[in-house]
Protein backbone atom coordinates (compact mmCIF):
# COMPACT_ATOMS: atom_id res chain seq x y z
CA UNK A 1 0.00 0.00 0.00
CA UNK A 2 1.14 3.48 -0.84
CA UNK A 3 1.56 5.85 2.03
CA UNK A 4 -0.62 8.95 2.07
CA UNK A 5 1.62 12.02 1.96
CA UNK A 6 1.57 14.03 5.17
CA UNK A 7 0.82 17.76 4.98
CA UNK A 8 3.22 19.81 7.08
CA UNK A 9 1.71 21.35 10.18
CA UNK A 10 2.82 24.87 9.29
CA UNK A 11 0.54 24.81 6.22
CA UNK A 12 -2.51 24.95 8.47
CA UNK A 13 -3.82 28.21 9.92
CA UNK A 14 -6.06 28.59 12.95
CA UNK A 15 -9.63 29.66 12.30
CA UNK A 16 -9.42 32.25 15.07
CA UNK A 17 -6.36 33.86 13.57
CA UNK A 18 -6.53 37.70 13.67
CA UNK A 19 -6.03 37.99 9.90
CA UNK A 20 -9.04 35.76 9.27
CA UNK A 21 -11.15 37.84 11.64
CA UNK A 22 -10.38 40.97 9.63
CA UNK A 23 -11.35 39.24 6.39
CA UNK A 24 -14.63 37.99 7.83
CA UNK A 25 -15.79 41.47 8.92
CA UNK A 26 -18.76 42.86 7.04
CA UNK A 27 -17.63 45.58 4.68
CA UNK A 28 -20.60 47.92 5.23
CA UNK A 29 -22.83 48.20 8.30
CA UNK A 30 -26.34 46.83 8.03
CA UNK A 31 -28.95 49.53 7.40
CA UNK A 32 -32.67 49.67 7.92
CA UNK A 33 -34.90 50.47 4.94
CA UNK A 34 -35.36 54.13 5.93
CA UNK A 35 -31.62 54.55 6.62
CA UNK A 36 -30.90 53.18 3.15
CA UNK A 37 -33.46 55.56 1.66
CA UNK A 38 -31.83 58.50 3.42
CA UNK A 39 -28.39 57.40 2.22
CA UNK A 40 -29.56 57.21 -1.39
CA UNK A 41 -31.38 60.55 -1.11
CA UNK A 42 -28.34 62.41 0.23
CA UNK A 43 -26.18 60.91 -2.53
CA UNK A 44 -28.43 62.73 -5.03
CA UNK A 45 -26.89 66.23 -5.05
CA UNK A 46 -29.74 67.77 -7.04
CA UNK A 47 -32.32 66.50 -4.54
CA UNK A 48 -30.23 67.78 -1.60
CA UNK A 49 -29.95 71.26 -3.13
CA UNK A 50 -33.70 71.31 -3.80
CA UNK A 51 -34.40 70.18 -0.23
CA UNK A 52 -32.21 73.00 1.08
CA UNK A 53 -33.97 75.59 -1.11
CA UNK A 54 -37.42 74.42 -0.04
CA UNK A 55 -36.36 74.42 3.62
CA UNK A 56 -35.08 78.01 3.35
CA UNK A 57 -38.29 79.17 1.66
CA UNK A 58 -40.45 77.44 4.30
CA UNK A 59 -38.45 78.95 7.19
CA UNK A 60 -38.65 82.45 5.68
CA UNK A 61 -42.40 82.04 5.16
CA UNK A 62 -42.97 80.89 8.75
CA UNK A 63 -40.92 83.81 10.08
CA UNK A 64 -42.61 86.32 7.73
CA UNK A 65 -43.77 88.69 10.52
CA UNK A 66 -40.16 88.92 11.77
CA UNK A 67 -38.28 88.91 8.45
CA UNK A 68 -40.57 91.11 6.32
CA UNK A 69 -39.20 94.69 6.48
CA UNK A 70 -42.58 96.38 5.98
CA UNK A 71 -46.30 95.77 6.31
CA UNK A 72 -47.25 94.02 3.04
CA UNK A 73 -50.56 95.91 2.76
CA UNK A 74 -49.34 99.36 3.88
CA UNK A 75 -49.83 101.87 1.05
CA UNK A 76 -47.60 104.88 0.38
CA UNK A 77 -48.70 106.37 -2.93
CA UNK A 78 -45.82 108.86 -2.92
CA UNK A 79 -43.42 105.88 -3.03
CA UNK A 80 -45.17 104.06 -5.89
CA UNK A 81 -43.21 102.18 -8.55
CA UNK A 82 -39.80 102.74 -6.97
CA UNK A 83 -37.08 100.48 -8.45
CA UNK A 84 -35.04 98.02 -6.34
CA UNK A 85 -32.37 99.53 -4.12
CA UNK A 86 -29.95 97.76 -1.78
CA UNK A 87 -28.74 100.32 0.74
CA UNK A 88 -26.10 102.69 -0.59
CA UNK A 89 -24.47 100.04 -2.79
CA UNK A 90 -24.08 101.14 -6.40
CA UNK A 91 -25.07 97.81 -7.98
CA UNK A 92 -26.57 98.08 -11.48
CA UNK A 93 -30.27 97.31 -11.26
CA UNK A 94 -30.21 97.62 -7.46
CA UNK A 95 -29.17 101.26 -7.01
CA UNK A 96 -32.57 102.98 -7.22
CA UNK A 97 -32.00 104.47 -10.67
CA UNK A 98 -34.67 104.29 -13.34
CA UNK A 99 -34.69 104.94 -17.08
CA UNK A 100 -36.89 107.96 -17.81
CA UNK A 101 -36.86 109.41 -21.32
CA UNK A 102 -33.54 107.80 -22.13
CA UNK A 103 -31.83 109.13 -19.00
CA UNK A 104 -31.04 107.33 -15.76
CA UNK A 105 -32.48 109.26 -12.82
CA UNK A 106 -32.59 108.61 -9.08
CA UNK A 107 -36.23 107.60 -8.55
CA UNK A 108 -35.92 107.84 -4.75
CA UNK A 109 -34.68 111.44 -4.97
CA UNK A 110 -37.51 112.38 -7.32
CA UNK A 111 -40.07 110.83 -4.92
CA UNK A 112 -38.55 112.85 -2.02
CA UNK A 113 -37.94 109.63 -0.11
CA UNK A 114 -36.42 110.19 3.36
CA UNK A 115 -32.70 109.59 3.63
CA UNK A 116 -31.91 105.93 4.31
CA UNK A 117 -35.18 104.71 2.74
CA UNK A 118 -34.77 101.84 0.32
CA UNK A 119 -36.78 98.86 -0.94
CA UNK A 120 -34.73 95.80 -1.86
CA UNK A 121 -37.17 94.65 -4.58
CA UNK A 122 -38.87 98.01 -5.16
CA UNK A 123 -42.51 98.97 -4.69
CA UNK A 124 -45.73 98.40 -6.64
CA UNK A 125 -48.21 100.93 -8.04
CA UNK A 126 -49.58 101.65 -4.54
CA UNK A 127 -46.19 102.03 -2.89
CA UNK A 128 -46.29 98.66 -1.13
CA UNK A 129 -42.99 96.88 -0.48
CA UNK A 130 -42.62 94.05 -2.99
CA UNK A 131 -40.24 92.01 -0.84
CA UNK A 132 -42.71 91.93 2.05
CA UNK A 133 -45.58 91.07 -0.29
CA UNK A 134 -43.58 88.24 -1.90
CA UNK A 135 -42.71 86.78 1.52
CA UNK A 136 -46.36 86.88 2.65
CA UNK A 137 -47.57 85.70 -0.77
CA UNK A 138 -45.24 82.69 -0.64
CA UNK A 139 -46.51 81.98 2.86
CA UNK A 140 -50.12 81.93 1.65
CA UNK A 141 -49.24 79.70 -1.31
CA UNK A 142 -47.52 77.25 1.03
CA UNK A 143 -50.59 77.24 3.29
CA UNK A 144 -52.67 76.17 0.27
CA UNK A 145 -50.10 73.43 -0.47
CA UNK A 146 -50.21 72.15 3.14
CA UNK A 147 -54.02 72.07 3.15
CA UNK A 148 -54.03 70.21 -0.19
CA UNK A 149 -51.59 67.69 1.28
CA UNK A 150 -53.80 67.18 4.33
CA UNK A 151 -56.78 66.54 2.04
CA UNK A 152 -54.74 63.91 0.18
CA UNK A 153 -53.75 62.21 3.42
CA UNK A 154 -57.14 62.39 5.16
CA UNK A 155 -59.34 61.47 2.17
CA UNK A 156 -57.22 59.90 -0.57
CA UNK A 157 -55.23 57.45 1.56
CA UNK A 158 -58.16 55.90 3.53
CA UNK A 159 -60.33 55.82 0.41
CA UNK A 160 -57.66 53.99 -1.61
CA UNK A 161 -56.94 51.49 1.20
CA UNK A 162 -60.63 50.63 1.67
CA UNK A 163 -61.19 50.28 -2.08
CA UNK A 164 -58.15 48.06 -2.61
CA UNK A 165 -58.68 46.00 0.56
CA UNK A 166 -62.38 45.24 0.05
CA UNK A 167 -62.25 44.63 -3.70
CA UNK A 168 -65.22 43.18 -5.57
CA UNK A 169 -68.43 45.21 -5.74
CA UNK A 170 -67.22 47.66 -3.10
CA UNK A 171 -64.16 48.51 -5.17
CA UNK A 172 -66.22 48.80 -8.35
CA UNK A 173 -68.68 51.20 -6.69
CA UNK A 174 -65.93 53.32 -5.15
CA UNK A 175 -64.02 53.55 -8.43
CA UNK A 176 -67.14 54.75 -10.25
CA UNK A 177 -67.29 57.61 -7.72
CA UNK A 178 -63.62 58.36 -8.41
CA UNK A 179 -64.29 58.47 -12.17
CA UNK A 180 -67.20 60.88 -11.69
CA UNK A 181 -65.16 63.19 -9.44
CA UNK A 182 -62.12 63.14 -11.73
CA UNK A 183 -64.27 64.08 -14.74
CA UNK A 184 -65.26 67.41 -13.13
CA UNK A 185 -62.82 70.23 -14.07
CA UNK A 186 -61.29 72.02 -11.08
CA UNK A 187 -62.09 75.42 -12.55
CA UNK A 188 -65.82 74.60 -12.65
CA UNK A 189 -65.71 73.57 -9.00
CA UNK A 190 -63.98 76.84 -8.04
CA UNK A 191 -66.59 78.90 -9.90
CA UNK A 192 -69.37 77.01 -8.13
CA UNK A 193 -67.65 77.64 -4.79
CA UNK A 194 -67.44 81.36 -5.62
CA UNK A 195 -71.19 81.44 -6.21
CA UNK A 196 -71.84 79.79 -2.84
CA UNK A 197 -68.95 81.37 -0.90
CA UNK A 198 -66.85 84.50 -1.29
CA UNK A 199 -63.66 84.32 -3.38
CA UNK A 200 -60.71 83.48 -1.19
CA UNK A 201 -58.72 80.78 0.52
CA UNK A 202 -61.80 78.86 1.70
CA UNK A 203 -63.25 78.38 -1.80
CA UNK A 204 -59.85 77.28 -3.17
CA UNK A 205 -59.32 74.75 -0.38
CA UNK A 206 -62.84 73.31 -0.80
CA UNK A 207 -62.29 72.99 -4.57
CA UNK A 208 -59.04 71.11 -3.94
CA UNK A 209 -60.78 68.97 -1.30
CA UNK A 210 -63.48 67.92 -3.79
CA UNK A 211 -61.20 66.85 -6.64
CA UNK A 212 -57.57 66.82 -5.45
CA UNK A 213 -57.55 63.48 -3.61
CA UNK A 214 -58.35 61.29 -6.64
CA UNK A 215 -54.75 60.63 -7.79
CA UNK A 216 -53.63 59.66 -4.30
CA UNK A 217 -56.62 57.31 -3.89
CA UNK A 218 -55.86 55.53 -7.19
CA UNK A 219 -52.17 55.05 -6.38
CA UNK A 220 -52.88 53.77 -2.86
CA UNK A 221 -55.57 51.41 -4.20
CA UNK A 222 -53.18 49.90 -6.77
CA UNK A 223 -50.48 49.37 -4.13
CA UNK A 224 -52.99 47.88 -1.67
CA UNK A 225 -54.04 45.30 -4.29
CA UNK A 226 -50.42 44.14 -4.49
CA UNK A 227 -49.71 44.22 -0.76
CA UNK A 228 -52.78 42.29 0.38
CA UNK A 229 -51.52 39.20 -1.48
CA UNK A 230 -48.19 39.24 0.36
CA UNK A 231 -47.46 36.39 2.78
CA UNK A 232 -47.23 38.55 5.90
CA UNK A 233 -50.66 40.05 5.19
CA UNK A 234 -52.16 36.59 4.60
CA UNK A 235 -50.56 35.40 7.85
CA UNK A 236 -52.04 38.33 9.77
CA UNK A 237 -55.49 37.59 8.34
CA UNK A 238 -55.13 33.91 9.19
CA UNK A 239 -54.30 34.81 12.80
CA UNK A 240 -57.51 36.81 13.00
CA UNK A 241 -56.05 40.33 13.00
CA UNK A 242 -58.77 42.97 12.45
CA UNK A 243 -58.65 44.90 9.18
CA UNK A 244 -57.98 48.22 10.94
CA UNK A 245 -54.91 46.81 12.69
CA UNK A 246 -53.60 45.27 9.46
CA UNK A 247 -54.03 48.64 7.72
CA UNK A 248 -52.19 50.62 10.40
CA UNK A 249 -49.52 48.03 11.20
CA UNK A 250 -48.75 46.56 7.77
CA UNK A 251 -50.34 48.49 4.89
CA UNK A 252 -49.63 52.13 5.76
CA UNK A 253 -45.92 51.56 6.61
CA UNK A 254 -45.44 49.76 3.29
CA UNK A 255 -47.43 52.46 1.47
CA UNK A 256 -45.29 55.24 2.95
CA UNK A 257 -43.05 55.55 -0.11
CA UNK A 258 -46.02 55.99 -2.47
CA UNK A 259 -47.67 58.47 -0.10
CA UNK A 260 -44.52 60.58 0.38
CA UNK A 261 -43.70 60.71 -3.33
CA UNK A 262 -47.26 61.64 -4.34
CA UNK A 263 -47.32 64.30 -1.62
CA UNK A 264 -44.23 65.94 -3.12
CA UNK A 265 -46.00 66.15 -6.48
CA UNK A 266 -49.23 67.44 -4.88
CA UNK A 267 -47.49 70.49 -3.39
CA UNK A 268 -46.41 72.17 -6.69
CA UNK A 269 -49.74 71.34 -8.32
CA UNK A 270 -51.64 73.05 -5.49
CA UNK A 271 -49.35 76.10 -5.53
CA UNK A 272 -49.68 76.48 -9.30
CA UNK A 273 -53.46 76.02 -9.12
CA UNK A 274 -53.76 78.81 -6.54
CA UNK A 275 -51.41 81.08 -8.54
CA UNK A 276 -53.44 80.46 -11.71
CA UNK A 277 -56.73 81.29 -10.00
CA UNK A 278 -55.31 84.46 -8.43
CA UNK A 279 -53.73 85.48 -11.74
CA UNK A 280 -57.07 85.37 -13.58
CA UNK A 281 -58.80 87.19 -10.71
CA UNK A 282 -60.87 84.46 -9.01
CA UNK A 283 -58.42 83.46 -6.30
CA UNK A 284 -57.15 85.40 -3.31
CA UNK A 285 -58.91 88.80 -3.17
CA UNK A 286 -57.15 92.16 -2.71
CA UNK A 287 -55.36 93.46 -0.72
CA UNK A 288 -53.98 90.07 0.35
CA UNK A 289 -50.86 89.00 -1.52
CA UNK A 290 -50.23 85.69 -3.20
CA UNK A 291 -47.80 84.73 -5.93
CA UNK A 292 -50.67 84.75 -8.43
CA UNK A 293 -51.88 88.26 -7.54
CA UNK A 294 -48.30 89.56 -7.63
CA UNK A 295 -47.82 88.10 -11.11
CA UNK A 296 -51.13 89.60 -12.22
CA UNK A 297 -50.18 93.06 -10.95
CA UNK A 298 -46.66 92.77 -12.37
CA UNK A 299 -47.69 91.80 -15.89
CA UNK A 300 -49.77 95.00 -16.23
CA UNK A 301 -46.62 97.12 -16.03
CA UNK A 302 -44.13 94.55 -17.31
CA UNK A 303 -43.12 96.61 -20.33
CA UNK A 304 -41.97 99.59 -18.25
CA UNK A 305 -41.38 98.06 -14.79
CA UNK A 306 -40.30 94.44 -15.41
CA UNK A 307 -38.89 93.94 -11.89
CA UNK A 308 -42.45 93.86 -10.49
CA UNK A 309 -43.07 90.58 -12.31
CA UNK A 310 -39.60 89.04 -12.34
CA UNK A 311 -39.29 88.53 -8.58
CA UNK A 312 -42.57 86.60 -7.97
CA UNK A 313 -42.07 84.67 -11.22
CA UNK A 314 -38.60 83.53 -10.09
CA UNK A 315 -39.88 82.48 -6.64
CA UNK A 316 -42.78 80.52 -8.16
CA UNK A 317 -40.45 78.84 -10.65
CA UNK A 318 -37.94 77.90 -7.94
CA UNK A 319 -40.67 76.34 -5.77
CA UNK A 320 -42.17 74.40 -8.69
CA UNK A 321 -38.84 73.12 -10.03
CA UNK A 322 -37.37 72.32 -6.59
CA UNK A 323 -40.40 70.34 -5.38
CA UNK A 324 -40.61 68.36 -8.63
CA UNK A 325 -36.89 67.52 -8.60
CA UNK A 326 -37.07 66.60 -4.91
CA UNK A 327 -40.03 64.35 -5.74
CA UNK A 328 -37.95 62.64 -8.42
CA UNK A 329 -35.11 62.19 -5.93
CA UNK A 330 -37.43 60.69 -3.33
CA UNK A 331 -38.88 58.31 -5.92
CA UNK A 332 -35.40 57.08 -6.85
CA UNK A 333 -34.44 56.79 -3.17
CA UNK A 334 -37.51 54.73 -2.22
CA UNK A 335 -37.44 52.64 -5.39
CA UNK A 336 -33.88 52.46 -6.82
CA UNK A 337 -35.03 50.09 -9.60
CA UNK A 338 -37.17 52.87 -11.09
CA UNK A 339 -34.06 54.94 -11.87
CA UNK A 340 -32.41 51.99 -13.61
CA UNK A 341 -35.32 51.29 -15.98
Amino acid sequence: MEQIPQIPKEKFRLIHDENNKDQEKIGTPSLTYMQDVRRRLFKDKVAVVCLALISIIVVISILAPIIAPHNPNAQQVTMSNLPPKLGNLNIPGMNGYQNMGGHMVDAYKQADAPKGTFYILGTDYLGRDLLSRIIYGTRLSLVVAVLATLVDLLIGVPYGIVSGWKGGKTDTFMQRIVEIVSSIPNLIVVILMMIILKPGLTSIVIAIAITGWVTMARLVRAQTFQLKEQEYILAARTLGEPSMKIATKHLIPNLSSTIIIQTMFTIPNAIFFEAFLSFIGIGIPAPNASLGTLLSDGQKAFRFLPYQMWAPAIILSVIMIATNLLGDGLRDAFDPQSSEN
